[in-house]
C-alpha cells in the first residue's frame, strides 16, 4: 500500500512539474525557445501541446522565412490530430502561398489525402468525396512524375466506386418506393455517368422493370407511349446483356 501511495505521489509531482514547464513555455517571450519546445512536443507525439504553440507562432513569425516552417508544422499537427478538414485547408494554403518551398509538393499531396480521408461512406452526403476527387486529380495533373501516383489512382478508383454505389442506390430506392418515373431517370443517370460500373446490368434491368410498371399503372391514354418506352429500355438491356438470365422474364412482361 505504501509503495502504491509513493508511486501516486511521484506521478502527481511529475504531472505538476510538466504542467508548470508547459505554462512557462506558453508564457515565454523567446520565440526560438517556444518553437524548439513545440517541435519537441511534436516529435514526442504530444500534438495537443504542440498545436497551440505553433498556432501562436504563425502570427509572431509572420513575414519571416521561419513562418513557412512553422506553418507546415501547424498544418501537419492538425493532420496528425485527424482534423482532416482544417489540415487539408492549411496544406492547400501552404503550397499555394509558398510554391517554391521544399515541402510544397508534400503539402499538395497531403491536401488531396486529407480530403480522401474525410470522404464519408457511400450512404452519407458525398460533397467531400467530390472535393477529394477534384484535389487528387489536380495533384495527378500537376505532379505527373510523383512516386505517389499509384496511390492516387487507387484513391480515385475507390472514391468513384463509392459514387457509383451511391448513384445506383438512390435509383433503386426510387424503384422500391414505386416512384417509377424518377427511378427510370436515376438509373439512366447511373449508366450514363458511370458506363463501366459493376451495377450496369442491375441498373438497366430495374430501369426496364420501372418502365414496364410505369406503363402498366398509367392511364389508358398514356399506356401506348409508355409501353413503347419500356420496349426501348428492354432493347437497350438486351443489346448490353444478350446472355443475361433476366432477359427471358423481361420479354414475358414486355411483348
Amino acid at each position: 500500500m505504501k509503495l502504491i501511495r509513493l508511486a501516486t505521489y511521484v506521478l502527481f509531482a511529475l504531472f505538476l512539474t510538466n504542467c508548470g514547464e508547459y505554462q512557462e513555455v506558453l508564457k515565454s517571450k523567446d520565440l526560438d525557445y517556444k518553437f524548439s519546445k513545440a517541435v519537441e512536443y511534436y516529435d514526442a507525439g504530444e500534438y495537443n501541446k504542440a498545436y497551440p504553440i505553433f498556432d501562436e507562432l504563425i502570427s509572431l513569425y509572420r513575414g519571416t522565412h521561419k513562418a513557412q516552417e512553422v506553418y507546415f508544422y501547424y498544418a501537419h499537427t492538425l493532420y496528425l490530430q485527424k482534423n482532416y478538414i482544417l489540415a487539408g485547408y492549411h496544406f492547400k494554403n501552404f503550397y499555394k502561398t509558398f510554391p517554391q518551398n521544399d515541402q510544397a509538393d508534400e503539402a499538395a499531396y497531403l491536401t488531396a489525402f486529407c480530403y480522401y480521408l474525410e470522404a464519408p461512406k457511400h450512404s452519407l452526403d458525398q460533397a467531400y468525396t467530390f472535393k477529394a476527387i477534384n484535389e487528387i486529380q489536380l495533384y495527378i495533373n500537376t505532379h505527373p512524375n510523383s512516386e505517389k501516383l499509384e496511390d492516387c489512382n487507387g484513391f480515385m478508383e475507390e472514391l468513384r466506386s463509392k459514387l457509383e454505389l451511391k448513384s445506383y442506390e438512390i435509383a433503386y430506392q426510387y424503384f422500391k418506393t414505386r416512384q417509377y418515373k424518377a427511378a427510370m431517370t436515376a438509373f439512366t443517370t447511373t449508366v450514363s455517368e458511370y458506363p463501366d460500373t459493376p451495377y450496369r446490368e442491375d441498373a438497366l434491368y430495374y430501369k426496364t422493370l420501372s418502365a414496364f410498371k410505369l406503363a402498366n399503372n398509367s392511364l389508358e391514354s398514356l399506356q401506348n407511349e409508355r409501353f413503347t418506352e419500356a420496349k426501348t429500355a428492354l432493347n437497350d438491356f438486351e443489346e448490353a446483356f444478350p446472355n443475361s438470365d433476366r432477359l427471358e422474364d423481361l420479354r414475358k412482361l414486355i411483348h
